[in-house]
Protein backbone atom coordinates (compact mmCIF):
# COMPACT_ATOMS: atom_id res chain seq x y z
CA UNK A 1 0.00 0.00 0.00
CA UNK A 2 1.39 3.16 -1.10
CA UNK A 3 0.26 5.86 1.76
CA UNK A 4 1.67 8.73 3.65
CA UNK A 5 0.65 12.28 4.43
CA UNK A 6 1.31 15.92 3.90
CA UNK A 7 4.53 17.07 5.01
CA UNK A 8 6.41 20.61 4.98
CA UNK A 9 8.81 21.77 2.31
CA UNK A 10 10.19 24.21 4.94
CA UNK A 11 13.23 22.29 5.29
CA UNK A 12 12.73 21.20 1.48
CA UNK A 13 12.76 17.81 -0.31
CA UNK A 14 15.27 16.03 2.48
CA UNK A 15 13.29 17.31 5.11
CA UNK A 16 9.87 16.43 3.62
CA UNK A 17 11.60 12.85 2.72
CA UNK A 18 12.55 12.57 6.72
CA UNK A 19 9.53 13.94 7.89
CA UNK A 20 7.19 11.07 6.17
CA UNK A 21 9.84 8.56 7.09
CA UNK A 22 9.01 9.08 10.37
CA UNK A 23 5.73 8.97 10.32
CA UNK A 24 5.97 4.95 8.69
CA UNK A 25 5.02 6.80 5.30
CA UNK A 26 6.40 5.18 1.56
CA UNK A 27 4.44 8.06 -0.21
CA UNK A 28 3.72 11.69 0.63
CA UNK A 29 2.30 14.92 -0.93
CA UNK A 30 3.83 18.61 0.10
CA UNK A 31 3.07 21.88 -1.62
CA UNK A 32 6.30 23.67 -3.36
CA UNK A 33 5.80 26.82 -1.11
CA UNK A 34 2.98 28.40 0.80
CA UNK A 35 -0.17 27.67 -0.29
CA UNK A 36 -1.66 31.23 -0.11
CA UNK A 37 0.86 33.13 -2.31
CA UNK A 38 3.44 33.08 -5.01
CA UNK A 39 6.38 33.05 -2.63
CA UNK A 40 8.35 30.34 -3.84
CA UNK A 41 12.41 29.39 -2.36
CA UNK A 42 14.28 28.28 -5.80
CA UNK A 43 14.59 24.58 -6.50
CA UNK A 44 18.52 25.25 -5.98
CA UNK A 45 17.86 25.73 -1.88
CA UNK A 46 15.36 22.72 -1.90
CA UNK A 47 17.67 19.78 -1.39
CA UNK A 48 16.47 18.04 -4.60
CA UNK A 49 19.01 15.45 -4.56
CA UNK A 50 19.81 14.93 -1.37
CA UNK A 51 16.11 14.04 -1.08
CA UNK A 52 15.49 12.02 -4.13
CA UNK A 53 18.45 10.11 -2.72
CA UNK A 54 17.41 9.58 0.67
CA UNK A 55 13.48 8.41 -0.79
CA UNK A 56 15.46 5.62 -3.12
CA UNK A 57 16.86 4.62 0.20
CA UNK A 58 14.19 4.52 2.17
CA UNK A 59 11.47 3.02 -0.70
CA UNK A 60 9.86 6.15 -0.56
CA UNK A 61 8.03 6.91 -3.99
CA UNK A 62 4.77 8.25 -5.86
CA UNK A 63 5.04 11.43 -4.17
CA UNK A 64 2.18 13.81 -4.76
CA UNK A 65 2.48 17.73 -5.28
CA UNK A 66 -0.35 19.95 -4.93
CA UNK A 67 -1.01 23.48 -6.42
CA UNK A 68 -1.29 26.16 -4.70
CA UNK A 69 -4.73 27.46 -2.90
CA UNK A 70 -4.55 30.82 -4.80
CA UNK A 71 -4.84 29.23 -8.58
CA UNK A 72 -8.40 29.77 -9.52
CA UNK A 73 -8.65 28.39 -12.86
CA UNK A 74 -12.76 29.87 -13.46
CA UNK A 75 -12.02 33.14 -12.70
CA UNK A 76 -13.49 35.83 -14.80
CA UNK A 77 -11.03 38.33 -13.87
CA UNK A 78 -8.31 38.71 -16.32
CA UNK A 79 -5.55 39.48 -13.78
CA UNK A 80 -6.62 36.27 -11.66
CA UNK A 81 -7.10 34.16 -14.61
CA UNK A 82 -3.33 35.07 -16.42
CA UNK A 83 -1.79 34.63 -12.48
CA UNK A 84 -3.39 31.02 -12.51
CA UNK A 85 -2.00 29.61 -15.83
CA UNK A 86 1.14 31.41 -15.10
CA UNK A 87 1.78 29.96 -11.99
CA UNK A 88 0.23 26.71 -12.67
CA UNK A 89 2.91 26.61 -15.67
CA UNK A 90 5.73 27.12 -13.11
CA UNK A 91 4.34 24.44 -10.55
CA UNK A 92 3.99 21.93 -12.89
CA UNK A 93 7.88 22.61 -13.72
CA UNK A 94 8.48 22.45 -10.29
CA UNK A 95 6.44 19.24 -9.35
CA UNK A 96 8.60 17.24 -12.44
CA UNK A 97 11.76 18.54 -10.53
CA UNK A 98 10.75 16.57 -7.36
CA UNK A 99 10.44 13.69 -9.70
CA UNK A 100 6.17 13.60 -8.77
CA UNK A 101 4.47 12.54 -11.57
CA UNK A 102 1.06 13.74 -9.74
CA UNK A 103 0.14 17.61 -9.21
CA UNK A 104 -3.23 18.18 -7.93
CA UNK A 105 -5.26 20.77 -8.71
CA UNK A 106 -8.67 22.33 -7.50
CA UNK A 107 -10.14 22.86 -10.57
CA UNK A 108 -11.34 26.81 -9.43
CA UNK A 109 -14.82 29.06 -8.53
CA UNK A 110 -16.90 30.68 -10.90
CA UNK A 111 -17.78 33.15 -8.30
CA UNK A 112 -20.65 35.77 -10.20
CA UNK A 113 -20.81 33.56 -13.35
CA UNK A 114 -22.34 29.96 -13.90
CA UNK A 115 -20.80 26.41 -13.47
CA UNK A 116 -21.32 26.29 -17.49
CA UNK A 117 -19.08 29.38 -17.60
CA UNK A 118 -16.53 27.92 -14.93
CA UNK A 119 -15.64 24.43 -16.64
CA UNK A 120 -14.80 26.50 -20.50
CA UNK A 121 -12.56 28.98 -18.25
CA UNK A 122 -10.76 25.54 -16.37
CA UNK A 123 -10.90 23.79 -19.91
CA UNK A 124 -9.33 26.96 -21.71
CA UNK A 125 -6.78 27.63 -19.56
CA UNK A 126 -5.54 24.02 -19.37
CA UNK A 127 -5.49 24.03 -23.17
CA UNK A 128 -3.45 26.96 -22.99
CA UNK A 129 -0.82 25.60 -20.03
CA UNK A 130 -0.82 22.16 -21.07
CA UNK A 131 -0.11 23.81 -25.29
CA UNK A 132 3.58 24.76 -24.25
CA UNK A 133 4.65 21.77 -23.12
CA UNK A 134 4.42 19.07 -20.70
CA UNK A 135 6.97 16.59 -18.48
CA UNK A 136 6.03 13.62 -17.95
CA UNK A 137 2.87 14.38 -15.08
CA UNK A 138 -0.36 14.29 -14.57
CA UNK A 139 -2.74 17.43 -13.59
CA UNK A 140 -5.05 15.68 -11.05
CA UNK A 141 -8.29 17.53 -10.87
CA UNK A 142 -9.25 17.06 -7.54
CA UNK A 143 -12.87 16.23 -6.25
CA UNK A 144 -14.49 19.29 -4.46
CA UNK A 145 -16.73 19.63 -2.01
CA UNK A 146 -19.16 21.78 -3.18
CA UNK A 147 -18.90 24.55 -1.27
CA UNK A 148 -20.24 28.09 -2.81
CA UNK A 149 -19.40 27.89 -6.31
CA UNK A 150 -16.35 25.90 -6.57
CA UNK A 151 -16.30 23.39 -10.02
CA UNK A 152 -15.56 19.64 -9.34
CA UNK A 153 -18.46 18.95 -7.19
CA UNK A 154 -19.47 16.12 -9.17
CA UNK A 155 -18.13 13.63 -11.41
CA UNK A 156 -20.10 14.75 -13.95
CA UNK A 157 -18.51 18.60 -13.76
CA UNK A 158 -15.50 16.93 -13.75
CA UNK A 159 -15.57 15.08 -17.21
CA UNK A 160 -17.01 18.11 -18.64
CA UNK A 161 -13.38 19.95 -18.28
CA UNK A 162 -11.88 16.70 -19.60
CA UNK A 163 -13.46 16.59 -22.49
CA UNK A 164 -12.83 19.87 -23.79
CA UNK A 165 -8.92 19.56 -23.15
CA UNK A 166 -7.27 18.12 -26.06
CA UNK A 167 -4.52 16.80 -25.07
CA UNK A 168 -6.25 15.50 -22.11
CA UNK A 169 -4.09 12.44 -21.82
CA UNK A 170 -1.94 14.52 -19.14
CA UNK A 171 -5.32 14.74 -17.25
CA UNK A 172 -6.05 12.34 -14.02
CA UNK A 173 -8.47 12.79 -10.95
CA UNK A 174 -7.42 12.81 -7.41
CA UNK A 175 -10.51 11.24 -5.47
CA UNK A 176 -11.07 13.19 -1.66
CA UNK A 177 -13.17 10.84 0.53
CA UNK A 178 -14.29 14.01 2.81
CA UNK A 179 -14.86 16.32 -0.56
CA UNK A 180 -16.89 13.64 -2.62
CA UNK A 181 -19.08 12.67 1.09
CA UNK A 182 -19.59 15.89 1.80
CA UNK A 183 -20.89 16.43 -1.95
CA UNK A 184 -23.20 14.13 -1.81
CA UNK A 185 -21.93 10.82 -2.77
CA UNK A 186 -22.44 7.65 -0.67
CA UNK A 187 -19.25 6.33 0.23
CA UNK A 188 -20.04 5.18 3.71
CA UNK A 189 -22.87 2.51 2.47
CA UNK A 190 -22.18 1.85 -1.50
CA UNK A 191 -18.13 3.06 -2.60
CA UNK A 192 -18.51 0.01 -4.97
CA UNK A 193 -21.47 1.91 -6.99
CA UNK A 194 -19.63 5.58 -6.38
CA UNK A 195 -16.38 3.93 -7.60
CA UNK A 196 -18.16 2.06 -10.68
CA UNK A 197 -19.88 5.58 -10.99
CA UNK A 198 -16.47 7.30 -11.66
CA UNK A 199 -15.48 4.54 -14.06
CA UNK A 200 -18.81 4.80 -15.97
CA UNK A 201 -18.53 8.28 -16.28
CA UNK A 202 -14.44 9.71 -16.03
CA UNK A 203 -13.08 6.25 -16.36
CA UNK A 204 -10.46 4.33 -13.78
CA UNK A 205 -7.98 5.31 -15.58
CA UNK A 206 -7.87 8.66 -14.70
CA UNK A 207 -7.84 7.89 -10.92
CA UNK A 208 -4.43 8.76 -10.03
CA UNK A 209 -4.36 10.04 -6.14
CA UNK A 210 -6.80 9.73 -3.12
CA UNK A 211 -6.49 11.82 -0.78
CA UNK A 212 -8.12 9.92 2.50
CA UNK A 213 -9.97 12.05 4.94
CA UNK A 214 -12.73 11.72 7.60
CA UNK A 215 -15.51 14.04 7.47
CA UNK A 216 -16.81 16.83 10.42
CA UNK A 217 -20.27 17.11 8.57
CA UNK A 218 -22.91 14.54 7.30
CA UNK A 219 -23.16 13.00 4.10
CA UNK A 220 -24.07 16.03 1.56
CA UNK A 221 -23.10 19.06 3.55
CA UNK A 222 -21.07 20.51 1.46
CA UNK A 223 -18.61 22.15 4.03
CA UNK A 224 -15.43 20.64 3.39
CA UNK A 225 -13.92 20.03 6.72
CA UNK A 226 -11.87 17.16 7.12
CA UNK A 227 -11.91 14.67 10.46
CA UNK A 228 -9.33 12.43 11.58
CA UNK A 229 -9.88 8.73 10.52
CA UNK A 230 -12.41 7.57 13.17
CA UNK A 231 -12.72 9.98 15.66
CA UNK A 232 -14.94 9.85 18.05
CA UNK A 233 -16.44 12.33 20.67
CA UNK A 234 -13.14 11.68 22.64
CA UNK A 235 -11.02 13.76 19.49
CA UNK A 236 -10.33 17.65 20.17
CA UNK A 237 -10.85 18.49 16.36
CA UNK A 238 -14.22 16.49 16.49
CA UNK A 239 -16.43 13.57 15.27
CA UNK A 240 -15.66 11.54 12.13
CA UNK A 241 -19.32 11.26 10.27
CA UNK A 242 -16.98 8.62 7.65
CA UNK A 243 -15.73 6.36 9.92
CA UNK A 244 -12.98 4.00 10.01
CA UNK A 245 -14.73 1.41 8.43
CA UNK A 246 -16.03 2.82 5.75
CA UNK A 247 -12.37 4.25 4.50
CA UNK A 248 -10.58 1.49 5.31
CA UNK A 249 -12.70 -0.55 2.68
CA UNK A 250 -11.43 2.25 0.29
CA UNK A 251 -7.83 2.31 1.03
CA UNK A 252 -8.35 -1.59 0.32
CA UNK A 253 -10.50 -1.75 -2.32
CA UNK A 254 -9.50 -3.87 -5.42
CA UNK A 255 -9.98 -0.30 -7.68
CA UNK A 256 -8.33 1.93 -5.98
CA UNK A 257 -4.87 0.06 -5.47
CA UNK A 258 -1.67 0.97 -6.62
CA UNK A 259 -2.45 5.00 -6.38
CA UNK A 260 -0.74 6.91 -3.41
CA UNK A 261 -3.50 7.37 -0.90
CA UNK A 262 -2.68 11.09 0.96
CA UNK A 263 -3.54 11.39 4.49
CA UNK A 264 -4.56 15.08 5.36
CA UNK A 265 -6.48 14.83 8.48
CA UNK A 266 -6.59 17.18 11.25
CA UNK A 267 -3.42 18.11 13.33
CA UNK A 268 -4.51 18.02 17.20
CA UNK A 269 -2.30 21.10 17.94
CA UNK A 270 0.66 22.87 16.89
CA UNK A 271 2.81 19.91 17.52
CA UNK A 272 1.09 17.27 17.40
CA UNK A 273 -0.35 15.07 14.62
CA UNK A 274 -1.94 11.70 14.09
CA UNK A 275 -0.44 10.54 10.63
CA UNK A 276 1.69 7.84 12.48
CA UNK A 277 -1.01 6.05 14.17
CA UNK A 278 -3.84 6.64 11.16
CA UNK A 279 -1.14 5.26 8.87
CA UNK A 280 -0.51 1.94 10.78
CA UNK A 281 -4.35 1.88 11.70
CA UNK A 282 -5.11 1.68 7.79
CA UNK A 283 -2.25 -0.20 7.06
CA UNK A 284 -3.51 -2.49 9.93
CA UNK A 285 -0.40 -2.97 12.13
CA UNK A 286 0.42 -1.92 15.40
CA UNK A 287 2.14 0.62 16.63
Amino acid sequence: MLIGSHVSISKGLLGAAEEAYSYGANTFMVYTGAPQNTVRKPLSDLKIDEGKAFMAEKGISDIVVHAPYIINMASYKDDTYTLAKEFLAKEIKRAAAFGSKYLVLHPGAYTDKTAEYGIERIADGLNEVIGQGMPDIFICLETMAGKGSEIGRSFEELKAIIDRVDKNEYLGVCFDTCHTHDSGYDIINDFDGVINEFDRIIGLDRLKVLHINGSLNKRGAKKDRHANIGADETNPKGVDNIGFDAINYIVHHEKTQGRPFILETPWISKTENLYKQEIALLRGESL
